[in-house]
């Protein structure tokens, strides 16, 4: 699928191996407008789930793309920085970005889903970001290192965020579903010490859920979201990190999906840029 280049942004695609499915994984690339100018600078990099769904509509799966190019192009004040898409596994998705199996239902037919989240996370680590750190000008370590995720994709995070602490500084949290597999998030992460200054953006909506969360949850799927993410927000801050590297936010009519997310993106990368250079 081919899209129109924007004026002063380039996108770059890759084709990884992912080792523990011997498939291939497509990440893109955005760089920043000046980086083949200032050929001297390194830059920080956010990393985003789903990538099918960052940069174009097109080809989203909603249709609405999180207009990642049009966050960076219209807000100037945003650190240039090195944003990576990358793909999901599609039919892998739900088997990828869990850590653990969802290990009840209320519809028995999800029981067992996921499980492989600490496979991919590895991937992530390991593959993706080494590769791009190799192949472009980055500032590599943790405080300019951003993971950026949405439902099954903000679980993800919270997992690397945690077990990839000294590699990944700054995470955007929206619409977490850590209610599918709560028990276990919930004890791996009590084990966790997290740095004070690790900064951490969380959001959702009053109006979240669809018809795949009420075969996991049931009903009353929209208060789930908000209890994920009040609870997310004190279980960080009880493994280390400062209140004031916290930003929770809970936007009234909100749905699931990245019609809303974008909205807010921009607010996200500003909150955990501070500190980047411009």
């Amino acid at each position: 699928m081919e899209f129109a280049p924007f004026f002063y942004l380039e996108l770059k695609e890759h084709i990884l191996d992912v080792p523990y499915t011997l498939a291939k994984r497509r990440i893109r690339v955005l760089l920043p407008k000046d980086y083949e100018e200032n050929t001297d600078k390194h830059y920080p990099v956010v990393y985003m789930h789903d990538g099918q769904n960052v940069f174009h509509s097109k080809e989203a799966f909603s249709k609405h793309s999180w207009k990642t190019i049009h966050a960076v192009k219209r807000n100037p004040d945003l650190p240039s920085m090195i944003i990576v898409g990358i793909d999901n596994g599609e039919e892998t998705r739900t088997l990828e970005y869990l850590p653990w199996t969802v290990k009840e239902a209320y519809d028995s037919s999800l029981s067992g889903q996921g499980g492989r989240g600490a496979e991919f996370s590895e991937f992530v680590v390991t593959i993706v970001k080494d590769f791009v750190d190799k192949h472009y000008r980055t500032i590599p370590d943790a405080a300019h290192t951003a993971m950026i995720g949405s439902s099954f994709g903000a679980t993800i995070s919270t997992y690397l965020g945690a077990a990839y602490k000294d590699q990944i500084g700054r995470l955007g949290i929206f619409s977490l579903t850590n209610w599918a597999i709560a028990q276990d998030f919930d004890r791996f992460i009590e084990r966790v010490d997290l740095p004070t200054d690790q900064r951490i953006y969380i959001e959702c909506g009053t109006e979240e859920g669809d018809e795949v969360d009420e075969m996991i949850i049931g009903p009353y799927t929209e208060q789930a979201y908000i209890t994920d993410a009040i609870k997310y927000s004190q279980q960080v801050m009880q493994a280390g990190v400062a209140p004031e590297n916290v930003s929770l936010n809970i936007f009234h009519g909100d749905e699931h999906s990245e019609e809303y997310w974008s909205k807010h993106l921009p607010d996200c990368l500003r909150f955990i840029s501070q500190g980047w250079p411009l």
